[in-house]
Order: structure tokens, then sequence, then C-alpha cells
């Protein structure tokens, strides 16, 4: 039987066991003469030791998991694709394909790191710095932690796994409480904090492919905005603004600067705190795979992928104001034209008819064009440009959030200057105050509260700085958890989320130009849909994971 995936490897070097986790496995003899014993005796051996925490282990999360879990469920996409229409429809259970790929994917990075953090140490000789054994040790708790904030918000409390091979004849795990696996995370984090280096990103290049002393600074940032510990997020936040060590990238150059984030000739830029690190050899498994599912066509990708199983919603067309710069590097439109894609023919424009979901978009975020355009990397399935799993641009939003401190309103000229800052990169005006507020709508009452007759109802649902994290972050894995914090931190009940997802336009159109939208589907979604299921195969092979967490003992 198959065991589940948080058993998997013991250092970064035996990263094929990514592949399997029999448990004969661990027994055989090494097929080479390299082996842990003998491979961290250099300075470049130690640093290269975590390569793989930055891009294999999370293929299963990029590939449909992540962005069917954080864009379909969230209401910023919508499919007719039947291998991930159940994350749209709220109807996941333990045997769907996507979510084990999710868990798999996860578990395997956590392992990854494992190895790392438990075999480093006593293998490595005096002769290398110990600045940089620590290094590769904070590196490998901050990929830990990152793990772990995405396991536990997609599957609640999880199993904490701190050492692997403890649990290679023993794998009856317990899950752990989710206040539990959040200070796990924020151990970790601290422990990176502290002894990964500093390092001051300047132009684009691979000097800034690694995680650095702020990346763990602008992860425990958002992590304490999850646990609505505000003021250590404030806190957290400042810190990084202040550090010198990223930058928003052309914040003077509006609207190109923002689309560029997401080019391949970008990878690395100073806005880039934490990015998977995809191979530019084009081979699958290695590379991102992002554009051959949501690309509208072959003639984008080159490679023959280019499926188009994801389209904007309606709604989320709805959030951008013609004015935002944004739109554009985020969703193709009918008529758009983008001369950074098939080059070779003057660029490429989105047909008139272009609807492939129904809602008469197509995503463009991530979506880079062939090899051709872009210097010759990348292939089928394997696109080459990095994946952000935190940008610079988040800890501004993230600092105005936590000025706020849950308040309903803000005139606090740090707040506003916060969230304004990343306003004017997108070409829009200054807020001159910040509005939150939710309530159940009723069917007569808008998204913003306008009823049929134009009066202002006394129940609203609205909140600026969401709004903001939406058309910033849209396709970036992110809006569904911001959906689950409305409700505050580790609640059983989202009233205030499931309204805001029954309110939202997620249906389709006609042909008609402009369409004729046949207006929002009618959801079922309850507190249970929300909490995505532990796959049917894990719970076999480790009956504890269906029984009620345990307090975690925290060494």
């Amino acid at each position: 039987m198959k065991k589940t995936k948080y058993f998997i490897g013991i250092a970064a070097i035996t990263s094929v066991m990514a592949t399997s986790c029999k448990k004969d496995y661990f027994s055989r003899a090494p097929k080479s003469q390299i082996t842990v014993d003998n491979f961290y005796q250099t300075a470049d051996q130690v640093a290269a030791s975590t390569n793989v925490l930055y891009s294999a282990p999370w293929f299963g999360w990029s590939g449909k998991a992540g962005w069917s879990i954080a864009d379909l469920s969230s209401g910023n996409a919508r499919t007719y694709s039947s291998d991930i229409i159940n994350f749209q429809d709220y109807t996941v259970t333990g045997t769907n394909f996507e979510i084990a790929a999710a868990w798999n994917s996860l578990y395997i990075e956590v392992a990854q790191a494992n190895g790392i953090i438990n075999n480093l140490p006593s293998k490595v000789p005096a002769s290398v710095d110990k600045s940089i054994v620590n290094n590769a040790l904070g590196e490998a708790h901050l990929w830990r932690a990152l793990a772990y904030f995405h396991l536990v918000r997609v599957f609640g409390p999880v199993p904490i796994i701190e050492n692997t091979s403890d649990y290679v004849t023993n794998y009856q795990v317990p899950r752990n409480p989710v206040a539990d696996v959040y200070k796990f995370i924020v151990n970790d984090l601290k422990f990176a904090e502290a002894n990964l280096k500093t390092n001051v990103r300047s132009g684009t290049g691979s000097a800034n492919a690694r995680v650095s002393s702020g990346s763990a600074s602008g992860m425990l940032a958002k992590v304490y905005l999850y646990m609505q510990d505000y003021t250590n997020a404030r806190a957290e936040a400042e810190k990084v603004i202040q550090s010198g060590e990223f930058k928003l990238y052309g914040i003077d150059v509006q609207g190109k600067a923002f689309a560029d984030l997401f080019l391949t000739a970008n990878n690395n830029n100073e806005e880039s705190m934490i990015a998977l690190q995809w191979a530019t050899s084009g081979q699958y498994g290695l590379g991102n795979p992002f554009q051959a599912a949501v690309a509208f066509n072959s003639v984008i990708t080159g490679t023959g992928d280019g499926y188009g199983q994801a389209g904007p919603t309606f709604d989320l067309q709805d959030e951008y104001d013609p004015a935002d710069l944004r739109r554009k590097a985020t969703i193709m439109l009918p008529g758009d034209k983008y001369p950074e894609i098939n080059q070779a023919n003057g660029g490429y424009t989105l047909p008139a008819d272009a609807s492939s979901q129904g809602t008469h978009a197509q995503v463009k975020k991530y979506v880079v064009g062939s090899p051709a355009d872009n210097g010759g990397v990348g292939g089928r399935q394997a696109s080459a440009n990095n994946t952000y799993l935190l940008r610079y641009s988040d800890m501004y939003l993230i600092d105005a959030e936590a000025i706020m401190a849950g308040a309903t309103t803000s005139t606090d000229p740090a707040a506003l200057a916060a969230i304004n800052t990343i306003r004017k990169r997108a070409g829009l005006g200054n807020l001159l105050s910040i509005k939150r507020w939710y309530t159940v709508p009723n069917a007569n009452i808008g998204k913003y509260g306008a009823t049929p007759n134009g009066n202002v109802p006394t129940t609203l649902i609205k909140d600026d700085i969401l709004d903001e994290r939406r058309r910033e972050f849209a396709f970036e894995d992110d809006f569904f958890f911001d959906l689950m914090r409305l409700d505050g931190f580790d609640k059983t009940s989202h009233p205030k989320a499931i309204a805001y997802m029954k309110q939202q336009d997620r249906g389709t159109s006609d042909n008609s130009n402009p369409p004729v939208r046949y207006g929002n589907q009618f959801l079922t979604v309850t507190d249970a849909n929300l909490v995505f299921p532990i796959p049917a195969t894990e719970i076999a092979a480790d009956p504890k994971l269906a029984d009620p967490p345990v307090p975690y003992v925290f060494k």
C-alpha cells in the first residue's frame, strides 16, 4: 500500500524518492557512491543541497491543484473541464486527483526540507563556514513553513512532521490542530529570519533567486495577518519595507511594469520575494505547467498545448476599473493585442469569438508564449517563467490591513499611503479612506449594495483592501484564502465568505457583442465545503488522519 507522502526523502540528493514511497525503497542499497554521509563536503555542495526545494516538489501543486483551489473556488475563474469543475461547484471529494496532487506535492516538499534540516548539521565538516550551513538550514525551514502554510489553509488540521525518517516503519500519525500548525510555521520562519543572509536586490537575475532573511520576514508578516496578530504583521511588513532588500518592480513605469513581472525575461526581479525556479529545459515535471492549462490555444504556446481550461469570471472582470493597468496583464479580452506573444508574426490578438469557458475572456497572467518568444527556453507543458509565492507588493497591502487592525474604516495616513502605493503602479487614483463592511445580502441586493430601484440598502459587502488584493494577485493562488479570512482566524463557520461567494457573477453568456450574461449561478456552498478533504488513499494508509486532531508536543 502506498504510504503518505510526508515520508518521502531524507535529503535533497535523494529527490528521486518523490516518485516512489514504497516501504522497500528504504532498504535498497544506493546506486551510486554519493550518500548523505559524504555529500556535504564543500560549501558549494551545502549551498546546492536546497536547490530541490525551489521547484520539482511543487509541480503537483502548480499543475492544476493550486489554482483550482484558489481561483475556481474563489470565483476568480470558471471552467467546463470535468477534471477540475468540482472545485468550482464545491463538490470535491477525497478521491479527487487534484486534491491528492496538492497533498502529495506539499508533503514531498516537507520531506525534502526535513532531510536537510535533520542531516545537514551532523554531516558537514568543520571546514565549511558555519554561516553557509546556517543559511541552508534557514532556506529549509522557510520552505517547510511555506508548505505547511499551504497545507493548513487547504486541509485545516494536518500532521506536523519534523523528522521524516522517524516514521519510516511507524507511519500512523494523527493530525494536529490548526493553531499548533501555525505555531510551528511561525517557529520555522523565525529560525529562517535569524539564519538567512540578507540580500539587497538589484536588477534582475540569478543573484535574486534564493530566499533571504527579508523573505522570511515577509512570510511572517503574512502568517501573522492570517492569525489576526496585527501588531506583529505590521512590524514584519514594515521591517521588510524598510530593509531595502526588495523594490516594487518599475514603480515609476505604470502598467507595463506590472505586466512585465510575469515574463520569463524578468525572472528573479527586485519584487520577487519567494519564487519557484522552473527549469529552462522544457522537460515535463520540471517546468511551469500553468500556461499549458489556461492559454487559449496552441497558437499562443507554440508547443501543442494551451487548453483554455479556465476563464476569468464576469465577477473578476467587473473588479477592474477601465483605468486599471493590471487588467490587460491579468485578463485577455477579445481584441487585446500582446506583442510579446507570437512575435515572429507581429504579436497575438485574442479573437473576437474567444470564449473557452463562456465568459468571453481568457487568462493572461503567466501566459508568456512559445519558446521562440522566450529566448528559446521552455517547452510543452513546461514554461520557464517563475511562479511567485510571495511578492513585495504584498507587504504594502499587509501593512495597510494590519494598521486597520480589523476596523471598518480608516483614514490613517500610513494605511492610505501603503494601499495607494500599489494603486499608483496600477494607474489608479488615491483612496481617501479605506472601507470594510460585510453582510449577508438578499436576492435583490447587488454586489456592492445597489438595489434595482437605486436605493441604498442598510446591508453591504465591501472591502477596499480585499478588492485591491484580488486585482493584484488574481491567478497567484491567493484569493480563496483571503475570503476564508473574512470570518477570522481558525474558524469553522464562514458566513461572510459564503455570502460573498453567493453574490458573485460566476455565470456564462451568449455570443452577442457585447455578450448578454445569463446571470449568477446558484451556489450550494456550506462550511463543510470550504475545508478540502484529505485524500482517501492517505486515510486508508493512515486511519488516524480521520480521527480528531491531537495537540502537538513541541520540542
